[in-house]
């Protein structure tokens, strides 16, 4: 605790960090009181380092809650409305659009194995597909392609 508070600032600066990172790597940045928290961390140990404000704790703790309340009331909004503008759409692999020749027929009742970058893929599709057709795989999903045949 006494490392703490003889090194004010640059604590303050390094525990902002740390909360920008927790915030944005392992919560995926779906909350904000860990990145408005972090915000308001880093600007009281910049403050503090250039000597704006008091190397006091009491003064450190009123800095940060006041950034911290700041950036929430300037953000929330922009964060919102950038978090509502995410893409609904499926995110494709490098495995959609490979193309490959059947070695075996593919139905709704038959799966068979195709292997590929040495891992064995279950075969999926609706229609009936007869060995020897190319097909093109239109999603991969777990240890399955599913698969069309290619016009």
């Amino acid at each position: 605790m006494d490392f703490f508070s003889n090194n004010l600032p640059q604590s303050l600066l390094v525990i902002g960090l740390i909360l920008l990172v927790i915030e944005v790597v392992v919560l995926g940045f779906s909350t904000f009181f860990l990145f408005f928290a972090g915000i308001g961390s880093i600007a009281t140990g910049a403050l503090l380092y250039t000597g704006l404000i008091p190397d006091t704790g009491l003064s450190a703790l009123m800095s940060t809650g006041i950034f911290t309340l700041l950036a929430a009331l300037v953000l929330w909004r922009p964060l919102q409305k950038m978090q509502k503008n995410v893409s609904k759409e499926k995110a494709q692999g490098d495995l959609v659009g490979h193309q490959f020749v059947l070695q075996e027929r593919v139905s709704a009742t038959e799966a068979p194995q195709y292997h590929y970058s040495g891992i064995g893929w279950r075969l999926i599709s609706q229609d009936t597909i007869e060995a020897g057709t190319r097909v093109e795989v239109i999603e991969a999903q777990v240890g399955e392609f599913h698969i069309k045949p290619v016009e």
